[in-house]
This record gives C-alpha cells, structure tokens and sequence, in this order.
C-alpha cells in the first residue's frame, strides 16, 4: 500500500505507472510501506516545479571560491554544489554579500526575489547561469 498525503491519495497496490487521467497535485509526502517493512517518508519541500540543467562545473567552483572568500573559510573547507549557506555559517547578512559578490563576479543583477531561493552553491550557479542567458537572449 502507498500513501500520498498534501492532498491525500491511497492506491491498494502500487504500479510504476498511473492511469493517463490520473492526477497528483499538492503533494507534501509519500510513504510507500512494502510487506509489512517500512521505509522513510519522502518530504517534499514547498516551492515551484523547475527542471533546469545543472550549472557548468566552472560556474560552481567559481561559486565555491566566492563562498569561501565571503565567508572568510579556510582554503581546505569542503564547499561544494550541494553545500547549504546555512551550514557554512551564513547568515542572511552574509547571504547578501555572497550574491553582491556573484553580481559583480558575473556581471549580473539577482532581483530580491531570486536572491531569497538561494539555499545552496548549486541554486546560486544554476541562476548564474540562467541569467547569463536571458542577459544574451
């Protein structure tokens, strides 16, 4: 039995595919309890459906080292894509500077409103790169 709770759907039996007409919105998390075992609920994050590619690796790294010069970590500190600012000791004044240093690095403008999705390196590179495009588009 698999369970969807948000907007809650139950299926007696799972199967890899849903009916065509089937439809899931507002979903917050799944469990899927298989013969009687139990296994971690998936918890889905609030936040809008994007499919992006990933950013270039030079566009993280160059991340990273703007990171670690804001934040003022050593030079042998692990910052890499999946890294929350958070977690490096960042606090929202730190978030700031970090995106006033990707601005001028890159030559960009992040509105507000982009600048507060910001949570990890890869988010920050991923729109990097989305706004170098638009900016020659």
């Amino acid at each position: 039995m698999a369970s969807v709770t948000g907007t809650s759907i139950s299926m007696a039996s799972f199967k890899a595919s849903l009916a065509p007409s089937s439809r899931i919105s507002n979903v917050k998390s799944v469990s899927f309890p298989i013969s009687g075992k139990s296994f971690t609920t998936l918890r889905m994050q609030p936040a809008r459906f994007r499919i992006s590619c990933a950013a270039k690796p030079e566009t993280v790294t160059k991340v990273c080292e703007i990171v670690k010069k804001q934040l003022a970590l050593p030079d042998d500190s692990a910052v890499t894509g999946e890294s929350k600012f958070a977690a490096l000791g960042a606090d929202s004044l730190d978030t700031v500077e970090i995106v006033m240093g990707l601005e001028e690095e890159f030559g960009i403008s992040v509105e507000e409103d982009s600048a507060q999705s910001i949570a990890t390196v890869q988010d920050a590179a991923d729109l990097i790169e989305n706004l170098i495009e638009k900016k020659g588009a």
